[in-house]
């Protein structure tokens, strides 16, 4: 495996003088691709800063971000996005699906978003994925009548549809049933070993942790383990 995401001595403070706040304090962190690893560590760590800092949705305060090659931290915002829509997928905790959209349109919304409308090869990519999902039955469903389960399974097509290298999972199982996390978690882990995409998973779940081949643990603000 190579590397595909690298970042050294990463600070992230919120604030001024007496009032700052200092959440990342040095972070060094290097992603193979391919990995499928889990975030640790307990609340006030600094794991959803780390991860949206990852995601290029925020900046550090100082250090260095560089994924395939490309300095992170120097890129403007327009690039940010750019690289953000190609190369990273989200998954959150709570799903985030557009409530009046079905679940093909959902999917497909981020390609949508980039090319400025619905292609057939999306659509026909977001139909693949949703199959894959064990959705095909409930492609052309609206999200709000989907279940808790069947809306992550959702979620998690949706952060595949650009083909990214990197996905980033924010607790995504967090409000499921444990067979319904279970369920999204096998799935995961057979895009990861079949399509090589790399998944960094923050999760509390001790479960979900262990089905991770990778445990990365933050504490303080930095890697403790």
């Amino acid at each position: 495996m190579s590397a595909l995401v690298q970042v050294q001595d990463l600070v992230k403070t919120f604030g001024q003088g007496e009032a700052a706040t200092h959440v990342l304090r040095g972070l060094s962190l290097t992603l193979q691709a391919g990995e499928m690893a889990a975030l640790l560590g307990p609340s006030g760590s600094g794991k959803s800063t780390l991860l949206t800092i990852l995601g290029t949705l925020m900046k550090p305060t100082s250090g260095s971000h560089v994924m395939l090659g490309q300095d992170l931290v120097a890129a403007d915002d327009t690039a940010l996005t750019t690289f953000r829509n190609l190369h990273i997928g989200f998954v959150f905790q709570f799903h985030n699906l557009l409530p009046d959209f079905t679940a093909l349109e959902n999917v497909v919304f981020p390609t949508a978003v980039r090319e400025g409308r619905e292609t057939p090869a999306a659509r026909a990519r977001g139909r693949e994925l949703l199959t894959r999902m064990g959705l095909g039955a409930r492609i052309d469903f609206p999200s709000a009548n989907l279940s808790g389960g069947q809306k992550q399974r959702v979620a998690v097509a949706r952060a595949l549809m650009n083909r990214p290298e990197l996905v980033l999972a924010d607790e995504p199982t967090g409000n499921l049933d444990r067979a319904s996390a279970m369920q999204v978690m096998e799935l995961i882990a057979e895009i990861n070993r079949d399509e090589g995409t790399t998944f960094l998973i923050s999760t509390h779940d001790e479960k979900i942790a262990a089905s991770c081949r990778r445990q990365i643990v933050v504490g303080d603000g930095v890697v403790t383990g």
